[in-house]
């Protein structure tokens, strides 16, 4: 591990090597909120792909990707995605955290409108939301494109 000196310019965004290491830890997919997601989901019979791209073209990955129905699932952890309910304030490099998770925040909502400008729905799922209750939302997003598709090549 190389060190960075500290200037005005850069600050290196843990607070210490114990903080880095921690959060190197967390995982980008099969958190347990979105395995808990997943499970649900499937048992209500539906089939879809994991930690996949909705669009080839979008540097997007969503969590659970329904590609026919075209429905985009994301299962947003509270601290990291700035939830209203849960989401808290750093302790420490407050700044960096912040604006941190303002890009998050950009970010998904960009995803979210590329995703409907190209006709897909895109879900927003809590990680201290209920698996079952989000599970339901999932089910009838995907119900509802599928049915529209089939009315629109009926049509």
């Amino acid at each position: 591990m190389h060190d960075v000196p500290v200037t005005a310019e850069y600050k290196p965004w843990a607070s210490s090597p114990r903080v880095r290491a921690a959060m190197r830890g967390n995982r980008r997919r099969d958190t347990r909120p979105e395995l808990a997601v997943r499970r649900a989901v499937h048992a209500l019979g539906l089939r879809y792909r994991v930690d996949a791209r909705p669009l080839a073209d979008l540097n997007r990955r969503a969590d659970l990707v329904f590609p026919r129905a075209k429905v985009a699932v994301f299962v947003d952890g509270c601290y990291w995605h700035g939830c209203p309910v849960h989401g808290t304030v750093a302790q420490t490099n407050a700044a960096y955290w912040d604006q941190k998770i303002r890009r998050n925040r950009e970010r998904d909502l960009e995803t979210d409108t590329v995703l409907a400008e190209r006709g897909w729905t895109s879900l927003r799922v809590w990680e201290h939301e209920l698996p079952a209750e989000a599970a339901t939302r999932v089910f009838s997003a995907v119900i509802l494109a599928r049915s529209a598709s089939v009315r629109a090549k009926s049509d």
